[in-house]
């Protein structure tokens, strides 16, 4: 008998029991979606990149309405991309070639490294902030961090104190972390977010404009002691805002759909916040996540990678003085995540996406 391969499964599907119901009775389709998360995490955004093509590229624009896009640190700038201009994949591909650029040399220093980003986040824009804050078809929420008491130090032992303080408390207890920050949410005015109440921290609404678009974007990237903090975003309370994952990591938010929310993710594991991931036990809540479907790379598409995973920070420490090399690397796992693209397409079409659906 003639043996006969497959290539193995490039997606890992995971859905809350709501998206589950609903999936099973109609299927996948772009009308139903209207909120989508974007996580934080670096340049593991590179590593989804052709997901994120067929998603906002292909996909969704086949059924246009007005949907929200709550993003993190680089979710933020993923989806300032799409929303940027009349092709959200040329933006995206841009994206991933300007941050794939981008070189750090030994003992940069966490000023210079945000002056570059402001000129990163300068030459993906370009004139392009209106287009941003007057989006029909999405709605940019960018998720920021307020820093409380040493956490709104500059770099330094005060931060490094600051940071400690923070690694501690969150191991035993999520909440009591809002001594350290409140949460911070910038977004055009106009209907209320669809999301529940935000009771678990202190949550300021801050309405997105023109003057603070930017600061915004630099402040949701804002890594402590890699970036520096920004002290001033206009219509915001005063203080020194940074990077929303540390908080809100994966987006663990409670969502208000009346369809689908779709997670275009790195991982399969919706995790809290920045710290919890070492912390095995704590992940999403499922109550928060029933209308979520989110869509990752498989262990067997991860393992056929270079390094057997996505891009990330450490491989700027790897290839520390062979930029050329990680460029090359990066490249190829944009070039690689195609393969993402073309299975989530193929799973729509052909309505085999709710077979391979595991519970969240």
């Amino acid at each position: 008998m003639v043996a006969i391969h497959s290539r193995a499964s490039a997606l890992t599907v995971r859905a809350g029991t709501d998206a589950i119901a609903h999936l099973r009775e109609y299927g996948l389709r772009a009308e139903d979606v209207d909120i989508v998360p974007g996580a934080a995490g670096g340049p593991k955004a590179l590593g989804i990149n052709g997901l994120d093509r067929a998603v906002f590229g292909d996909f969704l624009p086949r059924a246009p309405r007005r949907r929200t896009l709550i993003g993190a640190s680089i979710g933020s700038w993923r989806f300032a991309a799409i929303a940027m201009g009349q092709d959200p994949a040329l933006g995206l591909e841009r994206l991933a070639e300007l941050y794939t650029s981008q070189r750090f040399p030994k003992g940069i220093t966490s000023r210079e490294v945000s002056r570059r980003c402001a000129a990163m986040l300068s030459e993906l824009l370009q004139d392009r902030d209106q287009h941003i804050l007057h989006n029909q078809d999405y709605r940019l929420v960018i998720v920021v961090i307020r820093s409380r008491g040493l956490m709104a130090r500059n770099g330094g032992l005060g931060l490094g104190l600051g940071l400690a303080g923070l690694i501690g408390t969150n191991f035993f207890s999520r909440q009591a972390t809002g001594l350290f920050m409140e949460r911070g949410l910038v977004y055009p005015d106009g209907s209320p977010l669809p999301v529940g109440p935000l009771n678990d921290f202190t949550t300021h609404h801050i309405s997105m404009r023109a003057e603070n678009l930017r600061a915004a974007l630099l402040a949701s990237a804002a890594i402590p002691m890699v970036l520096d903090g920004v002290s001033e975003l206009p219509g915001a309370p005063d203080g020194v805002y940074r990077d929303g994952g540390m908080l809100d990591y994966h987006l663990d938010l409670p969502y208000q759909s009346a369809g689908i929310v779709l997670y275009p993710h790195f991982t399969d594991r919706v995790i809290p916040g920045w710290f919890d991931k070492p912390l095995r036990w704590r992940n999403g809540d499922p109550k928060r996540l029933r209308r979520l479907l989110l869509v990752s790379p498989s262990r067997e598409y991860l393992a056929s990678l270079p390094h057997g995973k996505l891009p990330d920070r450490t491989d700027f420490k790897h290839y520390l003085g062979d930029d050329a090399g990680r460029e090359a690397y990066w490249r190829k796992a944009v070039g690689e995540s195609q393969r993402l693209g073309d299975e989530f397409l193929e799973l729509v079409e052909t309505g085999k996406l709710v077979d391979r659906i595991q519970p969240l």
